[in-house]
């Protein structure tokens, strides 16, 4: 094991820190608050649900399907902080001899990560409670993990970067702004983007960290990983996208129609991809920081796998 002493990023992980105390919340004492959702409010927003485009949709029938997608953006991001928190625990090896500073902010990560998905875990338990029986989550936490942390470290931190960016992102855009959300539902992903700002920044670190120890041939590589990941994301939010679909039909109240339900699917779908990829993707600081690292040839083929999501 290769110890590290401190660098230049120790003030940044020494200021992660430092904000990670400040803002720090328990989930029952700040969070929840003995409270429940509230099925009369949407829960995710339309910017980021797009409900309001499937106009065959009554306003009721919408409010509906942003539940349903709300339960599943809570349990996607339960999903990825699976391998997330397991992936920190790894990198802040290198840390173990070396600069105690970031083994101290890859550790409050870590476990804040593990404080994240027991959040989403009491969250989908409220959910279920208050929604018909029917829901299904597909994908499976440990599997995902194992197949994500098979890959190359750089394609892992690029995807994690790409989440933790688009975290706030999200929250920023659509889901502060809007009045008409459960209050508890909001206050769940207030918190979350709290602590997902100082990730990001630790993301960043080691991300450029990793890179800088790549040669040309391991960074191709490791392209091509990240363009799996995605392909993998991709399947995972299809497969989510028909189970979601299935539910709403059943649990509606009225017969759609074979052309509304596949428009249905296919706008869920498209709103996952969104959510998911695109969102991520174009987020400004992620573009650049990718921009920075890869050569116009491998952004090109990134490009191309990316194509029929994007279209």
């Amino acid at each position: 094991m290769q110890a590290v002493t401190p660098t230049s990023d120790s003030a940044r992980y020494a200021k992660v820190i430092e904000v990670s105390k400040r803002i720090h919340w328990e989930i029952d004492r700040d969070v929840i608050k003995g409270r429940e959702f509230d099925f009369t409010k949407k829960f995710l927003p339309d910017g980021l649900s797009g409900v309001s485009a499937l106009d065959f949709l009554s306003q009721s029938e919408q409010r509906t399907l942003s539940q349903i997608q709300g339960r599943t953006y809570a349990n996607i991001f339960g999903l990825v902080e699976r391998y997330i928190g397991a992936k920190m625990l790894d990198l802040s090896r290198d840390y173990w001899l070396g600069d105690q500073v970031a083994l101290e902010a890859l550790v409050r990560f870590t476990d804040e990560e593990l404080k994240h998905q027991e959040l989403f875990r009491r969250i989908e338990a409220k959910i279920a409670a208050g929604m018909p029986a029917g829901y299904q989550f597909v994908a499976q936490p440990n599997d995902v993990a194992s197949v994500v942390l098979s890959k190359s470290t750089w394609s892992v931190l690029a995807l994690t970067t790409m989440i933790e960016l688009f975290t706030q992102a999200h929250y920023r855009s659509s889901i502060e702004p809007d009045a008409d959300l459960s209050a508890l539902w909001k206050d769940v992903f207030l918190f979350h983007w709290k602590e997902e700002s100082q990730h990001a920044i630790l993301d960043e670190i080691e991300w450029k960290r990793e890179d800088a120890k790549l040669s040309p041939e391991a960074r191709d590589a490791a392209v091509d990983d990240l363009i799996a990941l995605a392909g993998a994301v991709d399947g995972i939010l299809q497969a989510q996208s028909v189970a979601d679909t299935h539910y709403f039909v059943e649990i509606c109240g009225r017969p759609l129609s074979a052309a509304e339900v596949e428009r249905l699917r296919a706008g869920v779908l498209a709103a996952y991809r969104w959510q998911y990829i695109l969102s991520g993707v174009q987020e400004p600081r992620f573009a650049e920081l990718m921009a920075s690292m890869i050569s116009p040839t491998q952004s090109a083929r990134i490009g191309q796998a990316l194509a029929p999501i994007v279209g």
